[in-house]
Parts: C-alpha cells; sequence; structure tokens
C-alpha cells in the first residue's frame, strides 16, 4: 500500500503545481490585459480618417450605439475599449446628446469627457461693423449658413423691436455687429433673434436715458450712429465726426454725408460702386445732400462706439471734415477753412498722386 501511494502523492504535487503555474500565468496574463488596457483608453486613437469629424448624438442614444458611432468614425479602436473607458470614468449617466466636433487624436478617457461636458460643436459667424443688411446676408450665405434671401426675409421681424423702435420697417440697424457662436442647425431667425439681442444689451438704459437727455428716439440714435460708423474708421475721431452732425442738426444744417446718397441708391439697385455730382440730386429721403435733418432709418449696423459716440459728441464747434487719405480727417469750423482742406487735401493730394505715376 505504501508503495502504490507514493506515485499519488507524486501526481498531486505535479497538479498543484500545474494549478499553481496556472494561475500565476493567468494573473499575469490578465495584469498585462488590464495594463494594455490602461494604456489603451489614455493614449490618443491617432487612427481619425478625414481629420474633421462632426458627430452628432441623438436624444436616447445608447451607449452602445454611441460606440457604434465613434468606431464608425474612426474615433475610437473598438467598442470594448469605448465601454472600458465608459466604466472607468464612471460617467456612463452623463453622455449627452448633441453635436460634437473632432479635429484632432483623443484618448477615449478624452472622447467621454468631451461628449459628457456638453462640449457642443459650435459654428462661428462674424459681421464687421458698418454692415447694411443685405451685405449681411452675403456673408450669412458665404459662410454656409443659408440662402441670402432666408437672412433678409428674417430681417423682416420688425417685432422684435417693436418696443424700440414702432416705425420700423425692418431690422436695419438692429443687427449687433459681432461674433457669434451658433449649433449647426441655427437658422436665419435664430441668428436674427441672437443679434437683436445683443443690441439690446448693448443699447442699454444708459444710452436709453442718453438719447432721451438729447432729444432723440432711439430710432434716430441709431440712424445717427451708423452715418458716424459708415463716416470713419478711425476710434478717436468718432466723437468729431458725431460733433459735426450734431452741430449740423442743431443749427438746421444738411447733414451731406456720402454714405446716405449711396444706401439710397443701393436700395433701389442703382449703385455701381462710383458716386457722381449727378447721384447726390438722387431723389430719396436718405439723400442728407437734398434733404436736411436724419434720413427715415439706419442705413447700417453701428457698434458700440459708435453708439455711443452718437450720444456723447465732442465739445467743438466743428461744422465740416474731409479725408486726409490716410484713414484720419481734417476737421474745420467754416466753409473757408474746410475748402482750404479740400484743396490740400484731395484737389492737391489727387494731382500729387498722378504726377507720380
Amino acid at each position: 500500500c505504501q508503495n502504490r501511494n507514493v506515485p499519488m502523492k507524486k501526481y498531486v504535487v505535479i497538479a498543484l503545481v500545474a494549478v499553481a503555474v496556472i494561475s500565476a500565468t493567468g494573473a499575469v496574463f490578465a495584469w498585462v490585459t488590464w495594463r494594455d488596457m490602461l494604456d489603451q483608453i489614455s493614449s490618443p486613437y491617432d487612427e481619425i480618417a478625414s481629420g474633421h469629424v462632426l458627430l452628432t448624438i441623438q436624444p436616447g442614444t445608447s451607449t452602445s450605439e454611441i460606440a457604434t458611432q465613434l468606431v464608425n468614425a474612426d474615433i475610437i479602436s473598438s467598442e470594448w475599449v469605448f465601454r472600458f473607458a465608459v466604466w472607468r470614468s464612471g460617467r456612463d449617466r452623463e453622455l449627452q446628446a448633441g453635436e460634437d466636433l473632432f479635429d484632432a487624436p483623443l484618448s477615449p478617457l478624452d472622447v467621454i469627457a468631451k461628449i459628457a461636458d456638453g462640449q457642443v460643436y459650435l459654428r462661428r459667424i462674424t459681421f464687421p461693423e458698418g454692415l447694411n443688411l443685405f451685405e449681411m446676408a452675403t456673408i450669412f450665405e458665404t459662410e454656409g449658413f443659408g440662402v441670402a434671401d432666408t437672412f433678409v426675409g428674417a430681417a423682416q421681424r420688425v417685432d422684435l423691436i417693436a418696443d424700440f423702435d414702432p416705425d420700423a420697417t425692418d431690422l436695419e440697424g438692429y443687427l449687433f455687429p459681432e461674433t457669434y457662436a451658433l449649433p449647426s442647425d441655427a437658422n436665419a431667425d435664430d441668428l436674427i433673434r441672437a443679434m437683436v439681442e445683443q443690441f439690446r444689451a448693448v443699447f442699454d438704459e444708459g444710452l436709453r436715458v442718453r438719447a432721451t437727455d438729447r432729444a432723440l428716439s432711439i430710432r434716430q440714435a441709431v440712424s445717427l450712429a451708423s452715418i458716424i460708423e459708415k463716416e470713419t474708421g478711425g476710434g478717436s475721431e468718432r466723437s468729431l465726426v458725431s460733433a459735426v452732425f450734431n452741430n449740423r442738426l442743431r443749427i438746421g444744417m444738411p447733414l451731406q454725408s456720402d454714405p446716405t446718397v449711396i444706401y439710397a441708391l443701393e436700395i433701389a439697385g442703382l449703385y455701381d460702386g462710383n458716386l457722381t455730382r449727378e447721384n447726390l440730386q438722387y431723389d430719396s429721403l436718405y439723400n442728407t445732400y437734398r434733404y436736411r435733418d436724419l434720413p427715415p432709418g439706419p442705413i447700417a449696423s453701428p457698434g458700440r462706439a459708435a453708439l455711443r459716440a452718437a450720444l456723447d459728441p465732442a465739445t467743438v464747434s466743428h461744422l465740416y471734415f474731409v479725408s486726409r487719405n490716410d484713414g484720419t480727417h481734417a476737421f474745420s469750423d467754416t466753409l473757408r477753412e474746410h475748402n482750404r482742406n479740400v484743396r490740400e487735401f484731395q484737389i492737391e493730394y489727387f494731382q500729387r498722386q498722378r504726377a507720380r505715376q
């Protein structure tokens, strides 16, 4: 019996050693797999196909469906890796619907953070100061937000400004020039509403009181600001230009502003890029050469500085200004001074230019 038990013990020992080896191997394999998975979810996945993927996650999309979308877009390597990353992050209940732009390799953990944090992709569109609504419509179309006519149509929503300006026939002057960030599904109405709201925020209670103090309606104040915006690009000169126009309004002198004539021609479809002496006689209430006082409405969208300058002109007696052809203007109080400036900065300037050619 003793002799038979010896081989048995030997087999038991061998079996135990085999189990230990298998267990150790399994533990090593599990450890290697765990380390590999941690590396995968922490490292950027650089196989993103186009370098620019806009992923739309609809409300109600499951984690599994999100994983499939990400894999198909080459944003992550596999659904298993994504599931492991979701589990590791603990944010499985925080994944949000919306649009997310992926334009660089991200680790699965960073992908999850982007979706969970609601870093929704926004498209930006910028409108410089001094554009009229038709010029803004062109930018709207050029930037791929929609057809220009749609923007012009949305800009007829006078109900958005009725409490400010019950006489408005469109939103000219009230579409505040700025950079707007919008979801990709935003339409012209959404943008127009945002622009009007920004105008309201800028033309605040302080400016409204200032307009009242100067006996100007909001429409008149914005009209004046729009002319100032079109007449000068120099921030330091806005209050001086404002003073000229305010002084002229006070004494009943025509504003004689070229941009108002250009606007009149543009809305009639008659402007070809050149302003002639004949154009200055064009019969329109916007033509401030023919009609005294302010035009019937704004001719463009003024920025913050022009709105403030319109209501806070410099304390000077200037009635005239002429371009120096370097971005600045020469100001004067009398017609004699003005004519001298015109001769120096216009007639003689262009004579010198022609002589150099």
